[in-house]
């Protein structure tokens, strides 16, 4: 049996633990879009509803996911839309650095644009064949399996572009900014000069 390659501080657990702060959203179709806002190049708003967001290009990614508590699950196969294609149907203007990614109720998380653009981050729809669970996102969630597990918000709604960081809402609350679990950066304290 292969021993897992795990990030330091992670121990593997079974299942998929579910993990949200606050209550679980009631998907309203008719009420429901993705938007992409901020800085865009063109200064305009973009919208998706669901059904449009279900026939964009699609990827399946498998990978492990890492939560900042110390626990890590395995082999995930999430299908969806990679996140990069946002960046080509609603380009960004160049000074983009950042996104924040928004939730439903008011929940955000920032990333650098290039762990946006990562090629294994996506928005996805389904996990191991079947829609998401509602518990665990659906309608849709963003995965960005190269960082802790709250850089990647379920119930995604919105993506905002910015030309300069800003603190989502776990990192305001003493989440360190990058969220990199191969070095550990969990806690706001340990981010350095450039954090």
């Amino acid at each position: 049996m292969e021993i897992p390659v795990l990030p330091p501080g992670q121990r593997v657990v079974r299942g998929w633990p579910v993990s949200h702060y606050g209550p679980v959203p009631r998907f309203r179709p008719d009420r429901w879009n993705l938007q992409v806002f901020g800085a865009t190049a063109s200064g305009t708003t973009y919208s998706w509803s669901f059904k449009e967001v279900l026939e964009l290009p699609t990827a399946t990614v498998t990978t492990d996911l890492h939560c900042a508590s110390g626990t890590s699950t395995l082999g995930h196969e999430f299908y969806g839309v990679p996140a990069a294609l946002l960046l080509e149907l609603a380009p960004p203007a160049p000074e983009v650095t950042h996104v924040m990614a928004w939730a439903e109720y008011g929940y955000s998380a920032n990333l650098r644009l290039a762990d946006f653009y990562g090629e294994q981050t996506l928005m996805a729809t389904h996990h191991a064949g079947e829609p998401l669970t509602v518990e665990h996102g659906f309608p849709l969630r963003l995965v960005v399996p190269h960082l802790y597990g709250y850089k990647g918000p379920k119930w995604l709604r919105g993506i905002e572009y910015m030309t300069q960081d800003r603190r989502g809402f776990w990192e305001e609350r003493g989440y360190h900014n990058i969220a990199d679990p191969w070095t550990g950066s969990r806690h706001s304290y340990q981010e350095d000069e450039a954090g």
